[in-house]
């Protein structure tokens, strides 16, 4: 089969709309909805303007608020807390599909380093005797000390077990008070029809790669895999020679004008047929959002080289400890450096670098302070101050 040929413009629309970002965020809000449809959302404890969990959602209907996602969590059971490449909450429907994942989590993370010899059948059987005792705990319910010199990474033994029990499926999180996260025994929390489900690894590895591929369009085997982030290269590799003759052969035009090759989702044609520019809204996106999470692709569709720099040392920032890309229909035109303030009632725009080649247009400045109103009623505060560094 000849491959179809994706220009670079019509690549970058189909990934936005894909990606849930083609439409202006607005309209009715169904949350479970827009979960399923994202696939999952990754969750991280940062707070500069409002967690990624909640900036994620809010990017693509601004009706959402971080209450919402606590409903979804701990009163209707639509979603539920693992592990993708990072933590993340995915819709409950997809518990059967990831079985072995618990296990695959269960394996890696008894193998880390981090974990050391801090795990034993006593101490994991006292925080089960516990929890099914009295109930969901949370680390605060424990008084484990870290051992040795403290580090970055290291945890204490009963912040351990309790990700090892997590991981491998045995606990969930049953709610949280803020970001605190309590565990319960997965039987409590998860539906047991759900639970008790057992598909076969194979054909759970057919779902996750479909799953994925349906979720960004087109990709390489590498794409495919690192969506979820819960397969083997080969498993990939394996499922594309089974799955050969419904899927789609590709070329995608980068940004620089090269080509990659790469499988699309059966139905791609149609989707093509049906594709829109999209809105022309200038939208302030969160650093770990689905969208530009892989700065591989991202940096091959759009030309938009994007790092996070709040892991590396404050004297080797090229931008900032948390910088927002700046997406524009269907260009990343920009990054900003913006905190919330939310005792000072304040959002404070920090920084603001264009792109080359971007003119900053009255039109352009009024969008971008647009969305910095709009990004504020989300963070809780009413006043945004400029305060720009000098360059």
């Amino acid at each position: 089969m000849t491959a179809l040929r994706i220009p670079n413009r019509t690549a970058r629309q189909l990934w936005l709309h894909v990606s849930g970002l083609g439409d202006t965020p607005t309209g009715l809000l169904d949350l479970k909805a827009l979960i399923h449809d994202l696939g999952f959302v990754q969750l991280d404890t940062i707070q500069v303007v409002a967690r990624a969990h909640h900036h994620i959602l809010w990017s693509r209907n601004q009706n959402y608020r971080e209450p919402m996602m606590d409903g979804c969590l701990a009163k209707d059971r639509a979603v539920f807390e693992h592990f993708t490449h990072d933590a993340s909450v995915l819709p409950m429907e997809f518990l059967p599909m990831w079985q072995r994942q618990f296990r695959r989590m269960q394996d890696k993370v008894s193998r880390a380093s981090w974990f050391g010899k801090q795990l034993s059948d006593d101490h994991l059987d006292h925080i089960r005797r516990r929890i099914t005792e009295e109930g969901p705990l949370s680390t605060h319910d424990f008084d484990t000390k870290i051992e040795g010199a403290r580090e970055m990474w290291k945890r204490p033994p009963h912040k351990i077990g309790l990700d090892y029990l997590w991981y491998s499926g045995e606990l969930a999180t049953c709610h949280r008070d803020g970001f605190t996260k309590y565990y319960d025994l997965a039987e409590r929390v998860f539906p047991e029809d759900l639970r008790t489900q057992e598909v076969p690894d194979h054909e759970q590895i057919d779902w996750l790669c479909h799953a994925a591929l349906d979720r960004i369009a087109v990709g390489t085997h590498g794409e495919i895999r690192k969506f979820w982030d819960a397969t083997e290269v080969s498993e990939v590799a394996e499922w594309a020679e089974r799955s050969a003759p419904a899927l789609v052969p590709v070329r995608i035009e980068s940004a620089d004008g090269g080509w990659t090759t790469a499988l699309a989702a059966p139905d791609i044609e149609e989707r093509l047929a049906a594709l829109t520019p999209p809105t022309s809204r200038l939208r302030i996106l969160n650093p770990f959002d689905p969208a530009i999470r892989d700065r591989v692709r991202l940096k091959r569709l759009f030309g938009f080289d994007y790092t996070v720099e709040m892991f590396v040392p404050a004297a080797k920032r090229v931008w900032g400890y948390y910088v927002y890309p700046l997406l524009e229909g269907d260009r990343f035109v920009g990054r900003i450096e913006v905190k919330a303030d939310r005792k000072l009632d304040r959002l404070t725009i920090l920084n603001l670098w264009w792109e080359p080649g971007v003119r900053v247009t009255a039109q352009r400045q009024g969008k971008l302070e647009s969305e910095l109103v709009r990004l504020a009623r989300l963070a809780g505060v009413s006043e945004i101050v400029w305060q720009l560094s000098e360059p």
